[in-house]
């Protein structure tokens, strides 16, 4: 048996063929259709089920859909970079303009990631690996921002709490990721500490 691989790794979306334990990724094409194909079955279901305060609620939509934000979400994690910042303005913007005509800047975007954190996650979830009697288990931190810039943080301010791990104090959500033997997603719960 292999070494165990990183948290890194197992953050990736990956894909497994049916034949072969081996793992491949995903092409950014085949990718995005099999992420465009859910978001046209779980959207209008989604919006049907949201409750309402009762008032008219504005869903303007955005230059881009929630579908080419989650695949480029999940392209982040199949690439090489290690920031994200880096990734869309070095990879994306340059590289991707012909499949992602309409993108925005790195700022608007970073804002618009909240909206596809629940759908991604169901995307995710429609997507495990068969349970073959053999899991692994981790956690790590996902830091929003630094603790002293706690009280000015805006993106994930309804959602992001404090918590502890063995490095120390942390302002985000807890990772928990759990895998097969072959490195195949089981669970990745999140918690908001």
């Amino acid at each position: 048996m292999g070494r165990w691989p990183p948290v890194w790794n197992l953050l990736r979306f990956l894909v497994t063929t049916p034949t072969t334990p081996r793992v491949i990724p995903m092409s950014l094409e085949d990718l995005f259709c099999d992420v465009d194909e859910f978001c046209q079955v779980f959207l209008p279901a989604w919006h049907r089920q949201l409750l309402t305060e009762g008032t008219r609620q504005r869903r303007r939509a955005s230059r881009l859909t929630l579908s080419e934000i989650m695949t480029i979400l999940i392209y982040f994690h199949q690439s090489q970079y290690r920031n994200f910042k880096a990734f869309y303005l070095l990879q994306v913007c340059p590289h991707c303009r012909g499949e992602f005509p309409n993108l925005l800047s790195y700022n608007r975007f970073v804002a618009l990631i909240p909206t596809a954190l629940m759908p991604l996650c169901i995307y995710l979830h429609t997507r495990r690996g068969e349970d073959t009697g053999i899991a692994f288990i981790d956690a790590t931190s996902l830091v929003v921002c630094h603790n002293r810039r706690i009280h000015s943080h805006q993106v994930f301010k309804q959602v992001a709490r404090r918590g502890k791990t063995s490095m120390g104090w942390f302002y985000g959500f807890k990772l928990h990721l759990v895998v097969n033997d072959r490195g195949e997603l089981l669970a990745f719960p999140h918690y908001p500490r």
